[in-house]
């Protein structure tokens, strides 16, 4: 049996986040924790603006941080689809595999942004995802992407998806 891991994500909106970690956790025999799945059962219709997220979110990590600690630390790997999206959301997230004592491994989803656009303009038609963003709050967001680096002492895998020509993705 493998050491308990803690798998985090890092991608744009729509990079593919959530299918990469559903397939981690088949992967890894892990149990996935969902900021937008929590975000949109505790929080319905609340959050109107990236304001809002970010007070909401707030909320959600004091209270999943030690449940993730103690997840990992009774040995079962954790796959955390959280933006771990700028280096002090990083910093929070790698504190928690440091605190139980277990590694990490960030998942980077390599993704242009047309790629993303086209995936959340999909998925924005199919109303499936518990958030529907904008073009306007892809933008918004997207500036506050912080691509992952090798200095900040993380075991980061690099998925990496180019959109082929004609392909819409």
């Amino acid at each position: 049996m493998c050491a308990p891991t803690l798998h985090l994500m890092c991608g744009k909106i729509a990079s593919g986040k959530s299918t990469l970690a559903k397939s981690l956790a088949e992967e890894h025999g892990a149990i996935v924790l969902s900021e937008d799945q929590w975000l949109s059962r505790l929080y319905p219709q609340q959050i109107k603006s990236v304001a809002d997220y970010v007070r909401c979110a707030r909320q959600i990590r004091g209270v999943l941080g030690p449940l993730v600690i103690d997840v990992l630390a009774a040995g079962v790997s954790v796959v955390l689809d959280f933006p771990a999206n700028t280096v002090a959301d990083r910093q929070w997230l790698r504190g928690l595999a440091d605190s139980a004592r277990v590694p990490h491994c960030l998942h980077y989803l390599d993704v242009d942004d047309a790629t993303c656009r086209a995936r959340l303009h999909a998925r924005n038609a199919l109303a499936e995802h518990e958030f529907a963003a904008s073009d306007a709050e892809f933008d918004l967001i997207t500036r506050y992407f912080q691509v992952p680096e090798v200095g900040e002492g993380l075991e980061i895998v690099t998925h990496r998806i180019r959109q082929q020509a004609g392909s819409p993705q």
